[in-house]
């Protein structure tokens, strides 16, 4: 059960769990917003309860008892049918939940029906299309709103051409895993690369250190998620199978880039159709500030993405931001003179630095208040 379950100040019910604790305890649903729930075999419970003023959210339930709501003064917005997706889903994706059906290809899959119906309906101007993926946007960042209440994330940046086998990706997973091991929650853009790498770090952090090393050299068998999306996935899942139950952090992905499948090593996926919305939120919630990786230009557009509430926070709290790659930050892509520039003379300026090794990264974010 959720863990904001027992206290449901915010009269969200999202599981069977909680319908049933909640019609136990309280003996009725005035008021309460109940979210992708199966009440099929909730039949009674729905026809002796109060739901004055209640919101069921693609609930499939039985017509008798939609009948008797509605007629109580609740209000049901029935699940819609012919969707690869639940626009109305109470609770973050697994990476079982897009991965299923993965043994017949991955373009049998959730995560690959859902980007192409995407790609159906992005340039259709159909408003009933756009509200669904708004309905479904919103849904999911309720639901990780609830998931890191009280959590201190890290977010991790970097592109995603880091090739599995590489130095770098094995720095970038032991980056994960160490800011893991120190009681934050990783957060990534939830793709390939650098992000899958902070991931996988992430949730390698309970095991003995050798465990990493050991996914690594399986992982090396599909370096990359192209030309098989099912090879590289499925050499992640081997991962999995081998140690289950790994450490917890966040991925947020896009089907904005359907060239970008999500990773499996994110113990709960926000994946959004928009990706503006998934970018901000991202950088938002990572409060307790951000590691930028070598990358290209989605890497470079989350720095300065970042900076700007920095850089106008009045109260001398903006979150810390460490680059990683003297080279690339002053040379290939010049942002760190930029981002100095900016910081020069505000609060920000003590809450940036720029570091050779991403070994030195997590010193440098707990020198900067991370």
């Amino acid at each position: 059960m959720p863990a904001h379950a027992a206290h449901h100040d915010d009269r969200e019910i999202e599981t069977l769990e909680e319908f049933d604790a909640t019609v136990s305890a309280r003996g009725t649903l005035a008021g309460f917003r109940v979210q992708a729930v199966d009440l099929t075999d909730r039949t009674r419970e729905l026809l002796t309860t109060d739901t004055t003023g209640a919101v069921f959210l693609g609930c499939p339930m039985r017509e008798e008892a939609a009948a008797k709501v509605r007629s109580g003064g609740a209000l049901v917005f029935p699940p819609v049918p012919d969707l690869p997706f639940d626009p109305y889903r109470g609770l973050l994706y697994s990476p079982d939940d897009l991965f299923a059906s993965l043994a017949d290809g991955y373009e049998s899959t959730p995560d690959a029906r859902a980007h192409a119906w995407f790609q159906r309906t992005r340039g259709d101007r159909d408003v009933y299309a756009s509200m669904l993926r708004a309905v479904h946007d919103d849904s999911v960042s309720d639901a990780l709103d609830e998931l890191l209440s009280g959590a201190r994330v890290v977010g991790v940046m970097g592109g995603h051409a880091m090739l599995r086998g590489t130095p770098e990706y094995e720095g970038a997973a032991r980056l994960g895993r160490e800011l893991a091991r120190s009681g934050l929650t990783v957060a990534t853009g939830g793709g390939p690369g650098a992000m899958e790498a902070a991931n996988l770090g992430a949730w390698a952090a309970p095991f003995d250190d050798g465990t990493l090393g050991e996914a690594l050299r399986i992982l090396a068998k599909a370096p990359r998620f192209a030309p098989s999306v099912t090879e590289w996935a499925a050499a992640a899942f081997e991962v999995r199978a081998r140690w289950p139950r790994g450490g917890r952090s966040v991925g947020i992905p896009t089907w904005f880039y359907g060239h970008e499948p999500p990773n499996p090593f994110a113990s709960h996926i926000a994946k959004y159709f928009a990706n503006a919305t998934r970018e901000d939120g991202l950088l938002a919630r990572s409060n307790a500030g951000v590691v930028f990786l070598p990358g290209a230009a989605g890497t470079l557009q989350e720095i300065f993405d970042n900076a700007t509430p920095n850089y106008y926070e009045s109260r001398g709290e903006p979150t810390p931001m460490v680059l990683v790659g003297r080279a690339h930050w002053t040379e290939t892509l010049p942002a760190w003179p930029l981002l100095r520039s900016l910081a020069r003379g505000r609060s920000m300026e003590a809450r940036i630095a720029l570091v050779d090794r991403i070994d030195e990264a997590p010193d440098a974010l707990k020198r900067l208040g991370g």
